[in-house]
């Protein structure tokens, strides 16, 4: 594959497996306000006690099953039509339009390696 085929595809794949799925219902709550940027200053109170933000767990384990069982089916479902040149150009569509404003693919040269 060419790297501007494969730059189009990883984007489209991100935006409508990944992006595009139960992760949106995470990521719509409210992000707290934090004075020293690095969000060491927010507490989450818990009837347990305190829990320092960036000790917390912000995705359980039913809701990282849910995601990932729907990100592997997207992920599949694409696969399984990558032979079809109208889907990969209605996702290729759905992307550029989605995607305007994300940086570039970069190719991890070592990934998965050994």
């Amino acid at each position: 594959m060419n790297k501007e085929d494969a730059k189009k595809l990883a984007m489209g794949i991100a935006v409508l497996c990944v992006r595009n799925t139960f992760l949106e219902d995470l990521h719509a709550g409210t992000i707290p306000s934090s004075n020293t940027q690095d969000y060491s200053d927010i507490k989450v109170v818990s009837p347990y006690g305190e829990i320092p933000w960036n000790n917390l767990s912000r995705i359980g384990d039913d809701e990282m099953r849910q995601l990932m069982k729907e990100i592997v089916n997207k992920i599949y479902s694409v696969l399984l039509r990558m032979d079809d040149p109208e889907f990969i150009e209605r996702l290729n569509r759905y992307s550029k339009r989605r995607t305007y404003n994300w940086d570039e693919p970069k190719d991890l040269e070592n990934f998965l390696s050994k």
